[in-house]
C-alpha cells in the first residue's frame, strides 16, 4: 500500500474516531503532498519522492521544536512534537548512530577520505545512502566527528 493511500485510510479511521490531533496532521501532510505535485507540473509523485515532503516537514517540526525551547516556550514544544509523533508513523524507520556510523565509515573508505578537509566528498556519496532514513544533522555530527578524529 502506497503512502498517500494509507494516509487516506487513516484519516478517514481518524474522523470516525474523532482523533482531531491525527485528522488535522495527515491533512497537513496530505496538503503538501498535493502542492509537491502541482509543483512539480502536476506528475504523479513517486514514494521516493513523498518521503522527501514528509522529510522535510520533519525537519521543519525538529527546527520549530528546537527553536521553541531556546525562547522557552515549552508549551509549543510539546504541541510539535506530538505533531511529530503523529508525521512520524508515515516516514521510513530511521536509521540508529550505530548503524549510520558503520556506513559512514564505509562510505570514508570508499572514497579515501584523509581528513575534515574531505568531508564534501564523503556527505556527497553518503547522502543518496541515507536520504531519509536518517536526519541530516545526525549525518552531518557523525561524519564531522569521524573525519575530525583522523586529523589528530
Amino acid at each position: 500500500m502506497s503512502i498517500q493511500d494509507q494516509l487516506t485510510d487513516d484519516l478517514k479511521i481518524a474522523m470516525r474516531s474523532g482523533d482531531d490531533l491525527s485528522r488535522g496532521i495527515i491533512r497537513m501532510i496530505k496538503a503538501a503532498i498535493q502542492n509537491a505535485t502541482i509543483a512539480a507540473k502536476g506528475s504523479e509523485l513517486d514514494e521516493a519522492s513523498v518521503h522527501a515532503v514528509l522529510a522535510k516537514m520533519a525537519k521543519e517540526y525538529r527546527d520549530s521544536i528546537t527553536t521553541y525551547r531556546e525562547v522557552k516556550r515549552e508549551d509549543l514544544a510539546l504541541k510539535e512534537e506530538t505533531e511529530l509523533e503523529v508525521l512520524a508513523r508515515y516516514l521510513p524507520e530511521q536509521m540508529g548512530a550505530d548503524e549510520l556510523r558503520a556506513i559512514v565509515q564505509a562510505v570514508i573508505a570508499k572514497v579515501s577520505a584523509t581528513g575534515p578537509g574531505d568531508k564534501g566528498k564523503v556527505m556527497g556519496s553518503l547522502m543518496p545512502q541515507v536520504k531519509g532514513k536518517a536526519d541530516g544533522a545526525l549525518v552531518n555530527t557523525i561524519v564531522t566527528e569521524i573525519l575530525a578524529s583522523f586529523a589528530s
